[in-house]
């Protein structure tokens, strides 16, 4: 591990089971941790983003493991026509490991998952397939990419994308404004739980579905009121897939951000009120 900067922040490397390798962001509290969190960031995002949401939930006493997505940031892959992977290594390989480092890391201390956009889903998928002393799921601006959910003209993307990808040798999301450069793996795997209503990862014989429906950890969800990728309706489909799972939802508002759009990214600068809300939910 990397030496703490201003004694809160330090970068733990991690070697995945096919070699691969990225950085844990770790952020220590000051005083022994109420909880630890790993924190999957959205599609495209590197970790480094949500840094001012994890200085603020280490301040109230939170530990936070900002995962890196493979592909990006700190990550030593990057998607390729000969790079590839989907959500089976995702899940399988990367989000595993961290949410192990990050259990190592505060030992003893109650583990929860959550995360923004699709990784919120991956999220609640990990809690649901993974490690059974995850106490809690945390989600910001996500949903299921469901198509019916949201404005029909939605479901061409899920034609469009992986037909790119496919072409490309992966999706070249700066290009077109959604994403990063992404693995055709990712986006196929998207691509269909969007056309389909279900989680799959191909390659993977696990039924995702089916393991959300037992997953009974409780919920925090956080909308954004101003948020087209996150709408309701694609919230509550995916929180419906876990119907043993206390929830609690709430709506976040320009007022409990400064001022700023509640829409799918503006929150990432002022998370204030948001980290206070994860908080005040753990209390």
């Amino acid at each position: 591990m990397s030496e703490l900067v201003d004694g809160t922040r330090a970068a733990m490397p991690l070697r995945m089971a096919d070699g691969a390798r990225a950085d844990l962001l770790l952020f220590r509290p000051a005083d022994a941790p109420r909880a630890a969190l790993l924190w999957v960031p959205a599609l495209g995002v590197a970790a480094r983003h949500y840094e001012p949401l994890a200085r603020a939930l280490a301040g109230l006493g939170i530990a936070v493991g900002i995962h890196e997505w493979r592909g990006h940031g700190s990550s030593d892959q990057r998607a390729s026509r000969r790079c590839n992977w989907g959500y089976r290594v995702l899940l399988g390989d990367d989000l595993p490991s961290s949410l192990s480092a990050l259990a190592k890391a505060f030992p003893g201390t109650s583990l929860l998952v959550g995360g923004h956009s699709l990784g919120g889903q991956l999220s609640t998928i990990l809690a649901s397939i993974g490690d059974p002393l995850v106490k809690g799921i945390v989600l910001v601006a996500s949903g299921s990419p469901y198509w019916r959910r949201f404005h029909p003209w939605v479901g061409l993307a899920y034609i469009g994308a992986p037909v790119l990808a496919s072409i490309v040798g992966r999706l070249p999301g700066r290009q077109i404004g959604f994403g990063g450069n992404e693995a055709r793996g990712v986006i196929a795997d998207w691509a269909r739980s969007g056309r389909t209503g279900r989680y799959a990862a191909k390659g993977m014989a696990v039924d995702l579905d089916a393991a959300m429906r037992q997953q009974n950890a409780p919920v925090l969800a956080l909308r954004l009121r101003d948020d087209w990728l996150g709408p309701e309706p694609s919230l509550r489909f995916l929180l419906d897939k876990m119907p043993d799972a206390p929830r609690t939802i709430d709506v976040i508002g320009p007022e409990d951000l400064a001022g700023a759009k509640a829409d799918h990214f503006a929150w990432m600068k002022v998370p204030g009120h948001i980290a206070t809300r994860i908080g005040e939910w753990l209390g």
